[in-house]
């Protein structure tokens, strides 16, 4: 689980500063760019729910699903403590969706891992 949650990091690491580099340089609006920056999300969540279940083996949603939540609880904690709001009901619907799309990705790494290793 733990290589999942690092990859989920480091492709929103890379990807903020690439974006961040787009919005200072460029004349691109940050609202331009808010469908990308979910795709994106859901990709990264879905990577790293996918990297948990393979290296986990079994019970891929449940590790996939610890992955998103993990995610989840990292982002509420940078919205409470650094913004001082809470998570309104789109941005909930938002994170639930993370969570099933990590979940997701689990259950398809173990899958996939198992074929591979009954091959």
């Amino acid at each position: 689980m733990l290589y999942g949650i690092i990859a989920v990091f480091l492709l929103a690491i890379f990807s903020s500063l690439i974006f961040s580099m787009l919005l200072r340089f460029t004349s691109l609006q940050e609202s331009s760019l808010q469908f990308i920056i979910t795709a994106i999300s859901f990709v990264s969540l879905f990577i790293g729910g996918f990297i948990s279940g393979g290296k986990g083996k079994q019970k891929g949603w449940l590790l996939g699903g610890l992955t998103g939540i993990i995610y989840s609880i990292i982002i509420f904690l940078f919205h409470y403590l650094g913004y001082d709001k809470l998570f309104n009901f789109q941005q909930m619907i938002y994170h639930i969706c993370f969570i099933l799309t990590a979940m997701m990705g689990g259950i398809l790494g173990v899958n996939l891992s198992n074929k591979s290793r009954n091959a």
